[in-house]
């Protein structure tokens, strides 16, 4: 009875552990990946292990364990014998691969999505909206765009703008057509890395969006497909004119 007691309370705590090391890394991986998207750490900075553990607080391990992550997704580098540093600027073609694959995944998430308008519609309104929202308070905060809002101030703005897209995306109801649109976060998030373009084509984006919701409620599925491909082809546009 007591060994069977012991047992138990010690897988808990190893689980418990397992949880709380996830949480910590996920936690620092955030910080990181924040300090690459406001500029604190621009492209080619070092990210040391050492000063990074005593920024946050945290043993190095953690903040191992999120570089190498970040590792995975191109945001950060690992050079030999130099360690961590602040991937480059996507180059051209970089950004002409990324949005090719956006348009291909995209496009076919409107079309299958299509089909769903009736459960999709309200969610995509609503995503809609905070999109807008969210742009109506970076004007508010910085004056209508007279000064360039700095990362903080737009990471709201981000948020919805590729919620609005993830919103189509799950509607189509293909689980791994998700799952790549997922793992493509990161690179988008890159993107905004390379380009500070987020509150130049804020009225662009929006607009854009309203075509793309007004296609789903006409349920014209050419309308759809040229919606879709025409926010992309325009969204890739001026990010190679930023960058």
């Amino acid at each position: 009875m007591n060994k069977r007691e012991t047992t138990s309370t010690g897988g808990s705590t190893t689980k418990g552990a397992v949880v709380a090391r996830r949480a910590l890394r996920d936690g620092v991986y955030d910080a990181i990946l924040e300090k690459l998207l406001d500029g604190s750490a621009p492209p080619g900075s070092s990210l040391g292990i050492d000063s990074l553990a005593r920024e946050m607080a945290v043993s190095p391990t953690p903040v191992r364990e999120a570089l190498v992550q970040l590792e995975h997704t191109g945001l950060v580098s690992r050079v030999a014998l130099k360690g961590y540093r602040v991937a480059p600027p996507m180059t051209p073609e970089q950004l002409e691969e990324l949005f090719d694959m956006r348009t291909i995944l995209e496009v076919a998430a409107v079309e299958r999505a299509a089909g769903h308008s009736d459960d999709l519609l309200p969610e995509l309104r609503v995503a809609h909206a905070q999109h807008v929202l969210a742009a109506h308070r970076v004007r508010e905060v910085r004056g209508a765009g007279e000064t360039p809002p700095d990362f903080a101030d737009l990471r709201d703005y981000f948020a919805a703008d590729w919620e609005f897209h993830l919103t189509i995306i799950r509607a189509a109801g293909n689980r791994f057509l998700t799952q790549s649109a997922e793992s493509l976060s990161a690179h988008v998030h890159r993107l905004r890395q390379t380009v500070q373009h987020g509150t130049m084509d804020m009225d662009q984006a929006i607009a854009e969006h309203t075509a793309i919701l007004a296609a789903f409620e006409t349920g014209d599925p050419e309308a759809l497909r040229a919606s879709m491909r025409s926010h992309l082809e325009a969204v890739a546009r001026r990010a190679s004119a930023e960058g």
